[in-house]
């Protein structure tokens, strides 16, 4: 959820949480239509594609003036939005390379050009292994084209990469292009981009002052988008439709502690093997093809989908993603109370018989209102005994929408921050104090980690890392990861943790100290600031990471919100794309060290 709703019209925003939602065949395919790695749709592109002033003339010509046909511009355009020229280009660069090849062109012709090639576009930039060799076959584009495309995917703008090339010449580096970019960029003013993106795409943030460490790092991100390419491009599917991920039922991954059922063996894709372990989490029913998304770029491992009424008192319906081995895991001791009752007792006293509820709906960001839970009580004071099925749905309904539990004759309210706590698995008063506000505790224990579940597949490690752990982890928010690890007794070494909430960085602070822990902490507040010089710099100092972990907020995914439901696309959700591009840079890093 991208916001806190507490207040009077809260309890007004007609949606059901994902966690009401069927989930026996319901079926994830891949979406016909997705947008760059960590580029984000703008609610504005379908008018800007409707405009045909002076502007769309312009912007054909632009790109006509690029050697691209008329006709296709003008299809990309009508696809993308005149907004957005990144995707335009990606897009017209993509229609090239299919009619272009001629293991392609047989499926391709320029009139039935549509958006579902967009994410056989991503596929060139999704998967990876340990540096493999760089192959010498070539994907057939032509050398401004390909330049093109990997100054865009590196951050730089359509127009820094054109002009670039335009006053460099075309048979100038890939080096020589991003020196005159840097100098453009540093002649307007040292420490910021030649203007604005037009989208949210994160784009690197280059340290200037140390000229010869950034054409280092920039020839070190060329090699490895050449191989990511190349190997995208020999996997390229062009229908995936018969490639769907299903969620299963029951939602047990490879198993759980209360049941008898276990998958102990699993073969892992080959770029999946390797140091370091990675683990990344997301919303199990997120929106159409988002599962394949995430699969195909961690290397195509299967998710392993996992509900946490397994673990706790509260659904939690989570996709994870991880080349952790899955033989000889536990739980954490004590086992954590797995009904309603158990968890909260004082609330079996006045709980209807016409509740059935044992299990509270999945953790929000935000609660009921207090005119909500008024409303209910005057429905039920009404009458004397049991209410009538209608008032019984009413109240029910909004009792699993807003996790309301029964604290009085005729009284609901939501939880409070400690029980959510609780139910999560952190140790108490977590997040309380220091300045936290009620509302950004909701906040935050909505977006975090159940503990349990978590800690339960991280269990596999405690043998392998007895000295300890050295762990990075991305979008760390109140720390569950870190949590998970500590209350499974394996020693944290050197932690490295990027969030960028300063509310959540300084609860893991507070959190850190309070536990007494002997390793080293390091908090970032951006995830830019991971570049490979940073993480050469890291790897160099702590001799590598362990284990990688991550979740991206799932405000842009989670069935709850429909308001900014975009996917991978999301604002938010669009982190992902942060996560697999640092995961790569590691693997890499300490595959080139070994």
């Amino acid at each position: 959820m991208d916001g806190n709703t507490s207040g009077g019209e809260g309890d007004k925003i007609n949606w059901d949480t994902e966690d009401e939602l069927e989930i026996e065949n319901y079926p994830i395919s891949s979406c016909s239509s997705l947008s760059n790695p960590g580029g984000e749709v703008t609610a504005g592109s379908g008018e800007a594609s409707s405009s045909t002033g002076t502007s769309n003339s312009k912007l054909i010509s632009h790109f006509v003036g690029m050697g691209f046909p008329e006709k296709l511009v003008a299809k990309a355009i009508e696809e993308n939005g005149e907004g957005n020229t990144d995707s335009i280009l990606e897009t017209l660069l993509t229609y090239s390379a299919l009619e272009n090849s001629p293991q392609e062109q047989q499926h391709v012709d320029s009139d039935n050009l549509s958006s579902e090639y967009d994410e056989s576009f991503l596929d060139d930039f999704s998967d990876t292994d340990s540096c493999p060799d760089l192959e010498n076959e070539e994907i057939p584009l032509s050398d401004k084209e390909n330049k093109l495309l990997f100054l865009a995917n590196m951050g730089y703008t359509v127009e820094e990469a054109s002009i670039a090339i335009e006053r460099c010449g075309l048979e100038s580096s890939i080096e020589e292009l991003t020196d005159f970019i840097c100098a453009a960029q540093m002649a307007k003013a040292a420490d910021v981009h030649l203007g604005e993106p037009h989208d949210n795409k994160p784009r690197p943030k280059h340290l200037f002052n140390d000229y010869a460490k950034h054409k280092k790092r920039k020839h070190f991100d060329y090699e490895l988008w050449k191989r990511k390419r190349q190997r995208g491009y020999e996997k390229k599917v062009l229908d995936e439709d018969d490639e769907t991920i299903r969620l299963p039922n029951p939602m047990i991954g490879f198993g759980v502690p209360s049941e008898s059922s276990h998958i102990v063996h699993r073969t892992l894709p080959e770029g999946a093997i390797g140091p370091p372990y990675f683990y990344y989490e997301n919303v199990a029913l997120a929106p159409k093809g988002v599962w394949n998304t995430i699969s195909r770029f961690l290397y195509d491992v299967e998710p392993e989908f996992v509900d946490s009424k397994y673990f706790c008192a509260a659904a939690r319906k989570r996709g994870y993603v991880h080349n952790l081995p899955i033989q000889s895991r536990f739980p954490l001791l004590p086992l954590p109370p797995r009904t309603v009752h158990e968890a909260l007792p004082l609330t079996r006293k006045w709980w209807p018989s016409w509740d059935t509820r044992t299990k509270l709906n999945c953790l929000q960001t935000c609660i009921g209102s207090a005119k909500l839970t008024d409303r209910i009580r005057k429905a039920l004071e009404d009458w004397d005994g049991d209410p009538p099925l209608k008032v019984q749905k009413y109240v029910l309904d909004e009792c699993r929408k807003w996790n309301l539990v029964w604290v009085g004759r005729n009284k609901v309210a939501p939880l409070e921050p400690d029980e959510v706590e609780m139910l999560l698995g952190f140790p108490k008063n977590h997040t309380r104090g220091g300045g936290i506000s009620r509302t950004d505790r909701y906040k935050s224990l909505g977006n975090s980690f159940q503990v349990d579940t978590v800690a339960y597949h991280l269990s596999v490690l405690k043998d392998m890392f007895p000295g300890g752990i050295t762990l990075l982890s991305l979008f760390s928010g109140i720390g569950g990861a870190e949590v998970a690890l500590h209350r499974l007794g394996i020693p944290l070494k050197n932690v490295v943790s990027v969030e960028i909430s300063e509310t959540n960085r300084n609860i893991v602070r507070s959190w850190w100290e309070q536990t007494n822990q002997r390793g080293n902490l390091i908090d970032l507040g951006d995830v830019q600031q991971l570049n490979g010089d940073r993480l050469e710099q890291l790897i160099n100092t702590f001799g590598g990471f362990d284990l990688v972990i991550g979740g991206s907020p799932c405000n842009n995914l989670a069935g709850s919100n429909r308001v900014s439901r975009d996917g991978l696309e999301g604002k938010e959700s669009a982190l992902f794309y942060d996560f697999c591009r640092i995961l790569d840079l590691v693997k890499c890093i300490m595959g080139k060290n070994q």
